[in-house]
């Protein structure tokens, strides 16, 4: 089957041929640090992750570029508010000046960097702090200044989305509709409504160019860094779908109209949002969830990704805690079933294999792959060694971390109110009151886990 991908610039699923056969070339929008990432950014490097995973399954060679936005990125996705590094400075009492600026920036990013790890989230070949690259931002805009695609206001340097006749090629169309306005800064200045900044002047602090002290806009950072590390052309790219009708059309504009190559990227892939209480997780309210707060409810991380990939990359989700310990209870669950396959790994069946690479080329669809996943641990016809060898084969893509689930199990922590009624129970089993030791049982499985006794006594597990 071949690869198909859902394309946002088309509007269709299609299928995937790179430009260089054999080669993926592949952009991933980063985080801006001036604060930790919360769940809802991460399902966007958890989706990127099953994509090259799933790439590299399917043989291709993938390079992966992320950009670390440590400048010029605007409290609005498009050219108004405060800019929201300053705000994390201010937030930690820090004076304002770019040491510090990227001294936050660094300690961001290490978390960041923490937080895919934890999620068993592969690094990109390359993560580039956009401040690094100020000097290709200013070649890029001067491009665009030689083509007559610019114009300066009091505030800063603007491009004239009028000059490009398909503008918003990447949402359908020109014309700005109801949501798309409300993204809009109102400037008096700016000739079109969806004029958008390439350079916002500051005096304070900034960097020197031609046309004064400032910061390149947040979306001419994208646009330089992927020309730099990927080239005027590429294949993927990547991002959440917030990003769709401002950030990544100014992207497409402007590289385009720079370069004069069209398309910028052939495919722009997009993940939904998700919900917690119906909303969108958003940090502006400073009650974002993080990763570290997973774990301090004793919830493994891996099982977030597991709750992740029960549904498509483009469906939204709502997040509440019964729904992300279901899913680690079945998460652990597969993890015993398969240790209890044993130590020898035999061959990949290829008739699972061959399933498994038709699901996940279908557009990623990782709820049919979890779910030939469990048919495959239950196929009585399919020999132990085997199923264990093409588990950790679909666990290439999956991420799951089967590898090391022996420790996993190992480290699951028990609460204090089962370990104590387990207790109780062996010593019923000692003084042979199994009455009440059948008891015990019962209660520990109402409370969701289940004792296994053996010669060295028992263990308990999350059922």
């Amino acid at each position: 089957m071949a690869i198909q991908f859902y394309n946002t610039l088309t509007r269709k699923k299609e299928e995937f041929t790179p430009i260089t056969p054999g080669e993926v070339k592949m952009y991933s929008c980063g985080p801006t640090v001036y604060n930790y990432a919360h769940i809802g950014n991460l399902r966007a490097y958890v989706f990127t992750d099953i994509l090259r995973k799933s790439l590299k399954y399917n043989g291709y060679k993938v390079t992966q570029i992320m950009n670390i936005t440590d400048i010029g990125h605007l409290s609005s996705d498009a050219d108004s508010g405060d800019d929201k590094m300053t705000k994390g400075l201010i937030r930690e009492g820090k004076e304002l000046n770019l040491k510090n600026m990227r001294e936050l920036a660094e300690f961001y990013t290490e978390k960041f960097k923490d937080d895919l790890k934890s999620l068993n989230i592969e690094l990109p070949d390359g993560m580039y702090f956009a401040s690094d690259y100020v000097q290709e931002d200013i070649d890029l805009i001067k491009k665009l200044e030689d083509k007559n695609f610019t114009y300066k206001t009091s505030d800063g340097i603007y491009f004239d989305t009028a000059k490009m006749p398909d503008y918003g090629i990447l949402w359908g169309g020109k014309r700005i509709h109801d949501e798309k306005e409300t993204r809009i800064e109102k400037n008096i200045e700016k000739k079109n409504p969806e004029d958008f900044a390439l350079w916002k002047f500051n005096d304070q602090l900034g960097f020197p160019s031609s046309w004064g002290m400032g910061f390149p806009g947040w979306h001419i950072e994208c646009s330089a860094m992927g020309i730099k590390f990927l080239g005027e052309q590429f294949d993927i790219h990547t991002g959440g779908i917030e990003h769709i009708d401002v950030h990544h059309t100014n992207e497409i504009a402007q590289s385009e109209c720079a370069t004069g190559k069209k398309p910028f990227v052939r495919y722009w892939m997009h993940n939904e949002w998700i919900l917690f209480g119906n909303k969108k997780i958003a940090k502006a309210d400073g009650t974002f969830l993080k990763s570290s707060d997973l774990k301090e409810k004793n919830i493994n991380p891996i099982a977030y990704r597991f709750f992740l990939l029960m549904a498509n990359y483009g469906s939204k989700m709502n997040f509440n805690w019964e729904a992300l310990e279901g899913a680690e209870t079945a998460l652990n669950r597969l993890y015993r079933l398969y240790n209890d396959l044993g130590n020898t790994i035999g061959s990949v069946d290829k008739d699972y294999q061959e399933r498994f690479k038709n699901f996940i080329s279908d557009d990623l669809d990782t709820p049919k792959a979890l779910a030939l996943l469990w048919d495959l641990i239950k196929d009585e016809n399919v020999p132990k060694a085997d199923k264990k060898a093409t588990i950790l084969d679909f666990d290439k893509v999956l991420g799951l971390n089967f590898e090391h689930q022996s420790e996993i199990i190992k480290n699951e922590i028990i609460p204090k109110e089962i370990q104590k009624l387990a207790e109780e129970r062996k010593e019923a089993r000692k003084n042979k009151d199994y009455k009440k030791s059948d008891e015990l049982r019962n209660e520990i499985s109402k409370l969701g886990y289940e004792i296994k006794d053996s010669s060295d006594g028992y263990k308990i597990n999350k059922i």
